[in-house]
């Protein structure tokens, strides 16, 4: 094991953690779908995420009897860096809800679920199979066998939460270098010296929103019905009023 590096059995549970973060996903996916302002209201329940996570780590940073002996009971040894007095972001949790408020509020929920799904499920699949499995290496001490398990798996659950999402086929083919995009954000992280958790997500959700701007999705035989079936509405309201 590397200096500075936690052991595999801290790595499988600080995944656990990660992929726990799936709620994530299904936030972004279903809010909107229950409530007028559920995009907002996922807004919302990230931004105060954030603040809790945030100052529950400067608490610990700083000793703190409660709440920060708390965060260190639960987190302490699956950090990867060792913790100084005063810090505000000791984790990658933080920039996990960050990026989650993000693109909410910058793309359509469909996109931002799948973005992030990206980030969640492949960071883990390349952090897990890269330790475990990684024989060819790549930049920055990781391997090939971790960006193809990050491709493979976040393709995989991109794909998944556009099916449930309804998206059309632009998506699913805009994925593949959506995907590829993220993996290079997470292999080049310390050249880009932006936490990836923050990194690939918004990556993958602008190549995601790229793609609808460019080739908008054409509409479904259902909503050609209801436009036609508004129009006609409309029209028949307009003779009446004449």
């Amino acid at each position: 094991m590397m200096p500075g590096e936690i052991s595999y059995f801290e790595e499988i549970k600080r995944k656990a953690i990660h992929l726990s973060s799936l709620w994530m996903v299904a936030v972004t996916l279903v809010l909107p779908r229950c409530f007028e302002y559920g995009r907002w209201i996922s807004c919302v329940v990230f931004a105060a995420g954030l603040l809790i996570t945030v100052f529950s780590e400067h608490d610990y940073a700083n000793g703190g009897k409660y709440i920060g002996r708390l965060y260190g009971m639960l987190f302490g040894k699956m950090l990867r860096k060792e913790v100084k007095a005063g810090e505000w972001l000791v984790s990658g949790g933080a920039f996990v809800l960050a990026a989650a408020l993000l693109v909410n509020l910058l793309f359509p929920p469909v996109i931002a679920a799948a973005a992030l799904a990206v980030m969640l499920t492949g960071d883990a699949a390349a952090a897990l199979i890269g330790r475990k499995f990684g024989r060819h290496p790549a930049p920055n001490g990781k391997s090939w066998e971790g960006v193809a398990a990050f491709i493979a798996a976040g393709y995989g659950f991109l794909a998944l939460v556009l099916a449930l999402g309804g998206a059309d086929t632009v998506l699913y083919l805009a994925g593949i270098p959506a995907v590829i995009l993220a993996a290079a954000a997470e292999l080049f992280t310390r050249q880009l010296r932006i936490d990836d958790n923050f990194t690939i997500p918004v990556c993958a959700g602008a190549v995601l929103m790229l793609a609808v701007w460019l080739f908008p999705p054409e509409p479904t035989p259902a909503e050609n019905i209801q436009k036609a079936f508004d129009n006609t509405v409309e029209g028949v309201g307009e003779l009446f009023n004449r």
